[in-house]
């Protein structure tokens, strides 16, 4: 890999290495049955709705979770709830384009759940369900990627934070919401497409922080491997 050399492009930044790391706050809003779960669903910040899908993937639990967001898991472990959890588990946040719909999903799922039921669960009084949203706080790392052969060492290199920022919350921040690694290489104009799918086609939701790191190692590792034997 170290043999394959490319000039920089002058028309094109460094990649600019960040770690992150997220701040939680109440939101005020929690939910001691269904019926108010419903009521927080619709009226807490987006930002609420974002960290019960992605908050997790920074707290050490995410690596083996028994559900895939904290709506499910509290569905399951504080209403007793399987078929509810098993609902909102398979619901996809990488599928929506704008928060506001993943949250008509998520209601809609429990909207169904409560017309199936002649009574309201509820969950014991130590088993709220508190709606958390949550700050992102960048640091800069002071690294940088001069041209994208450098992207495997370096992202086998990165923080579990790292990986979060430019792989996962980039989609909030780019105008075309993708990641940090395709915003950057399409400064290289149409050299890196093929790479560019094939990043675009990894979902990031369904891994943990560690097997996302990896997978984007295999995938640069491979592509300029490849492109050496070309």
């Amino acid at each position: 890999m170290d043999d394959y050399n490319e000039e920089k492009n002058p028309l094109t930044e460094p990649f600019h290495m960040r770690d992150c790391a997220l701040v939680a706050m109440a939101t005020g809003f929690r939910a001691q049955n269904l019926r108010e779960f419903r009521y927080g669903l619709l009226n807490v910040p987006e930002g609420s709705i974002y960290h019960h899908f992605w908050g997790r993937f920074l707290e050490p639990q995410f690596d083996e979770p028994e559900y895939n967001n904290d709506f499910a898991a509290w569905a399951y472990h504080g209403l007793h709830e399987k078929a509810l959890a098993e609902r909102l588990s398979v619901i996809d946040p990488t599928e929506f384009d704008e928060t506001e719909s993943l949250r008509q999903e998520i209601v809609e799922k429990v909207e169904e759940r409560l017309d199936e039921y002649e009574y309201i669960p509820w969950a014991q009084a130590d088993k709220q369900f508190h709606f958390i949203k949550s700050q992102i706080v960048v640091l800069d790392t002071g690294k940088q990627i001069q041209t994208p052969e450098e992207l495997p060492r370096a992202v086998a290199s990165m923080s579990l934070g790292s990986i979060f920022y430019h792989f996962i919350d980039s989609r909030r921040r780019t105008e075309d919401k993708i990641d940090d690694f395709n915003a950057w290489l399409i400064g290289w104009g149409d050299r890196y497409i093929e790479l560019r799918q094939k990043l675009a086609a990894i979902d990031p939701y369904f891994s943990s922080l560690k097997e996302l790191r990896r997978d984007l190692t295999v995938l640069f590792g491979n592509y300029f491997q490849e492109s050496q034997g070309k």
